[in-house]
């Protein structure tokens, strides 16, 4: 999706790349089985942030109400 080698060694000051929420929930949906989630919402957050961890940057609005 961002089309990045890997994450950054310094993901709170040098972003790597960014995503939007649609692409966050894509990606949710192939990994649902594997994650231990049981709604979209609950694993769009879960892979939301790990994409932060990684240095990449979520932009938009979240879908849902936190």
């Amino acid at each position: 999706m961002a089309k990045i080698q890997r994450g950054s060694d310094q993901s709170n000051r040098k972003k790597v790349g960014s995503i939007t929420w649609d692409q966050v929930r894509k990606i949710a949906e192939d990994k649902m089985p594997d994650m231990n989630c049981f709604t979209i919402e609950s694993a769009m957050k879960m892979v939301a942030g790990t994409a932060r961890s990684m240095g990449v940057t979520v932009v938009g609005e979240p879908p849902f109400n936190n």
